[in-house]
């Protein structure tokens, strides 16, 4: 178990897009074959994957529920959120531990990925603003894009990618299709 300390003097004034002026630390990892990236001030820790309790009647990306000391913690498949398709859990899938803040107060969730990779620290000149498709293709989940020597790095928007109202409306649509689907 990696943990990782969220409190820092020098930090104070960040958000959890882990950026403080020109300089962020982001943990990358990877999830359905791409390379992405979060501030580490959200990120409490590193587990490892498994036991995972499965809830009936929930949409596919939404994996369960594990105990971590006690606290229920909801576990979200990062891979089949964003692309549609569950992880297949290989030997270094693990489950980030973050905290989002949330209108009812902070929420802890574990996002299933498919590897860690390693911390970075990356200044102004090493980002850039997440691309614009239009308005038919959403980009509201991207922050920011990172220069990472040859390749471009998504660095995620977590309110977004995890917006637990998004979900919980999600949920209510699959519960939807699963009550007719039995009267049909």
């Amino acid at each position: 178990m990696m943990q990782m300390s969220s409190s820092s003097s020098n930090r104070a004034e960040s958000d959890h897009s882990g950026v403080l002026g020109n300089v962020g630390q982001y943990l990358t990892f990877n999830s359905g074959g791409e390379c992405y990236a979060l501030g580490i001030l959200a990120i409490k820790e590193i587990i490892e994957f498994g036991n995972i309790t499965k809830i009936p009647m929930l949409p596919l990306f939404v994996r369960g529920v594990i105990n971590l000391r006690g606290a229920v913690v909801p576990v979200i498949d990062l891979a089949a959120r964003l692309y549609g398709e569950q992880l297949t859990a290989g030997r270094r899938t693990c489950v980030v531990i973050v905290e989002l803040d949330t209108e009812d107060g902070k929420i802890e969730l574990g996002v299933v990925v498919d590897a860690v990779n390693e911390v970075l620290e990356l200044s102004a000149k090493d980002l850039a603003a997440a691309p614009n498709f239009g308005s038919r293709i959403r980009t509201d989940f991207i922050r920011q894009m990172a220069r990472i020597q040859d390749r471009l790095v998504m660095i995620l928007a977590l309110e977004r990618v995890l917006s637990v109202d998004e979900m919980a409306g999600l949920v209510a649509l699959s519960q939807e299709k699963s009550a007719s689907e039995q009267v049909a």
